[in-house]
């Protein structure tokens, strides 16, 4: 359907599939969950937003057919269990159907968000069946970003999407390494590098293997359709200005020394097509006020290829009262090139009158660049 379009701006939604948030609330149900996305993409449409992000690999297990992921468990509260239909196939459809854009969105590394007992998973998942690709940490499981292995299953799982299915994006979000995972008791990691051995600090060595995580999928997707977007929704604070004066005059978590997250290297080096940092605090929070970070992160993408989205929360009533106040400022950085909001059932439920911000916020349709 050709649409003429005299606005461009990304106007995105997360649907969260993890804990029950957003979607399917009816389980082992086809026809209730296929009425229930219906009526999810409805409501979206009648606010003017034109991109759904949907948690479609939350646990290490997927929301579509797949020949090396087992089923989610988020579909029939059983992992493995064939739910009748394929819900991202419908997704698609239904999406695409109202003329908006459909991203997959990928938990890589999580395969569990509470418990180590590799048995209750299903019998084809990845992780029970290679139990040495595995992180223990903080009672959950989750994959060893080292591992090769790792990375190649991983790469292997976004090309089966992108390759079977007509998506629009891809999207991972801030999940790398557990926070707080330890340092080993070695300072550095011994590497051999054209024949010879050098060590290398043991923080760098992890940010350095989801770099190549990064940028392996970044080819795989190009490669296979090089239409698809790839990007990332990181920590918002890469480092403060206290510890790198290149960072943010903020005071918070550093994602690069505790994700070992480092979205200015994927900036750099064009292994992403866009960044939505998760800027997830007030405009008059005094710690990390929302304007000095999109204002950072602007600084930062401009003169690249990389566009930027700004995630935003609308599940807290200090930033749900304010989202036309958020909108607004984004608007006045030509670098912002659209929000995406975290998540559908605060706009579902109306929290703090969220509908009537973006009726006015989003009165007009927008297209995407």
């Amino acid at each position: 359907m050709r649409v003429d379009c005299k606005l461009y701006e990304f106007r995105g939604v997360w649907v969260a599939t993890v804990y029950d948030i957003d979607w399917p609330k009816t389980k082992n149900d086809a026809e209730a969950q296929k009425k229930e996305f219906i009526q999810l993409l409805d409501k979206l449409q009648s606010l003017n937003f034109n991109v759904v992000m949907v948690q479609i690999r939350p646990t290490s297990d997927t929301f579509y057919k797949s020949k090396i992921n087992p089923w989610s468990s988020y579909l029939t509260g059983t992992q493995g269990k064939d739910p009748g239909y394929d819900p991202l196939q419908f997704m698609l459809d239904e999406t695409h159907k109202r003329n908006m854009k459909f991203y997959g969105w990928l938990n890589p590394y999580r395969v569990t968000t509470k418990g180590t007992d590799l048995s209750v998973l299903a019998d084809n998942n990845p992780a029970k069946l290679n139990p040495d690709w595995i992180l223990e940490f903080n009672d959950a499981l989750s994959y060893n970003p080292e591992d090769r292995e790792v990375i190649n299953y991983l790469a292997t799982t976004v090309f089966e999407i992108v390759s079977n299915y007509d998506v629009d994006g891809i999207i991972f979000d801030e999940y790398f390494y557990p926070e707080g995972y330890p340092m080993p008791k070695c300072e550095c990691k011994w590497i051999c590098k054209c024949g010879c051995w050098e060590c290398v600090n043991i923080g760098d060595y992890r940010r350095s293997a989801i770099n190549y995580l990064i940028k392996t999928i970044y080819k795989v997707i190009k490669a296979t359709n090089p239409k698809v977007q790839f990007g990332i929704s990181p920590f918002p604070v890469w480092k403060n200005k206290s510890s790198d004066i290149n960072g943010s005059n903020t005071n918070a978590l550093e994602g690069y020394y505790a994700l070992y997250s480092d979205p200015l290297t994927w900036i750099q080096e064009g292994t992403v097509d866009f960044i939505a940092p998760q800027i997830y605090w007030a405009t008059n929070d005094k710690k990390n006020p929302y304007e000095t970070l999109v204002r950072w992160w602007s600084n930062v993408v401009e003169g690249t290829n990389v566009k930027l989205y700004i995630a935003q929360s609308i599940n807290k009533a200090e930033t749900a009262k304010e989202l036309d106040k958020q909108i607004a400022i984004n608007r006045q950085y030509p670098e912002v090139k659209g929000n995406i909001l975290f998540s559908y059932r605060d706009i579902a439920s109306n929290n703090e009158g969220i509908v009537q911000q973006l009726e006015k916020a989003y009165s007009e349709k927008a297209c995407i660049l």
